[in-house]
């Protein structure tokens, strides 16, 4: 009887192809069957004008879940992102106030508030040696006491309408769309802006560093002191952006922001990001933030409690983190 032989080719394909998909980081296939779930459950999910109105809602944790990977990376935490998106809607309301004139100046002030907050949070943790967990833990009651003494406890002031458009309006005649959302617009600009930093610019690989080694980093010439400050900046300028889109997609609330920061985290280490510093990747990150989302909807299409997502995130945080410390066991 004659043998079947395997050409080496084909094992050499197929090995070549597992290799492959194991190369890929595990998130995209997770995002992958949670977007047929919620199509199986909502049909028309996939259509244009319904799926980039997900997106638009899935911008601001996408956005911020990046600049959280900043300071991840460089190997801190960051808590006060959730109330510097809720400052900047009270702040942007409160110093708007309806006038469509002022909108421009009000987002530069935003913005330039979260990147404030972000130094004086990186200047705490890099030269007063405050562990970032404490630091941030108390900027984030800082800020979100200035916002409520602020705003006296309420939501005060108005967004003025082309200010609210860039949360809740888009393109019109695009693609033959409905119309082509601003956040989607700014989300895509954004992710590139973060990737390119990140991924191929210098201070990338100086950040990934001093996250895995700052002492060796310092030996290298990395200027381990601007560079993790940075990494705030970047972290607190990003929740202030996201804060914007916040505010312009659902108005004005004081609870605008609450619970982000866990959520930030949560996609992060979704994305493969070590929450002790080292690695990380803004793609990644950011694919984990659209998996949250997700999740969410699946659960609420599901008719599931509200309540659960916070039980599901915490789930996942603990098996994620647990996942990336096994695998780090076996690959060393």
């Amino acid at each position: 009887m004659s043998q079947i032989t395997v050409p080496v080719e084909s094992e050499s394909f197929y090995s070549k192809l597992w290799n492959l998909l194991r190369s890929i980081n595990p998130i995209y296939f997770v995002v992958i069957v949670l977007l047929m779930g919620v199509a199986y459950l909502n049909p028309v999910f996939f259509e244009p004008n319904n799926f980039l109105t997900f997106l638009e809602r899935s911008a601001p944790l996408m956005i911020m879940t990046a600049g959280q990977v900043y300071v991840l990376v460089s190997g801190g935490f960051d808590l006060s992102v959730g109330s510097i998106a809720t400052y900047s809607v009270i702040a942007a309301a409160i110093l708007a106030n309806n006038d469509p004139g002022s909108t421009w100046w009000v987002l530069l002030f935003i913005l330039g508030s979260g990147a404030l907050f972000g130094l004086i949070s990186g200047s705490i943790v890099t030269y007063l040696k405050v562990p970032s967990l404490i630091t941030t833990l108390g900027m984030l009651l800082i800020v979100r006491g200035i916002g409520l003494y602020w705003s006296g406890g309420s939501p005060r002031g108005y967004l003025p309408d082309n200010l609210r458009a860039l949360g809740r309006d888009g393109l019109e005649g695009i693609f033959g769309l409905r119309e082509f959302p601003y956040a989607v617009i700014i989300l895509v600009v954004m992710g590139f802006l973060y990737w390119l930093v990140m991924h191929r610019l210098n201070y990338g690989k100086q950040l990934f560093s001093i996250g895995d080694n700052p002492r060796a980093g310092r030996l290298s010439g990395v200027g381990v002191e601007s560079v993790r400050i940075t990494a705030f900046i970047i972290c607190g300028a990003s929740a202030a952006l996201a804060g914007i889109l916040i505010g312009g997609r659902s108005g004005v609330s004081i609870l605008a922001g609450t619970g982000l920061e866990m959520q930030t985290i949560a996609a992060a280490v979704l994305g493969g990001t070590i929450l002790l510093g080292g690695r990380g990747s803004i793609p990644a990150a950011m694919a984990g933030a659209l998996a949250l989302e997700l999740l969410f909807t699946l659960l609420n299409l599901m008719g599931l409690p509200k309540p659960l997502r916070d039980a599901v995130q915490g789930l996942i945080i603990i098996g994620a983190v647990a996942y990336m410390a096994y695998s780090s066991r076996r690959t060393r």
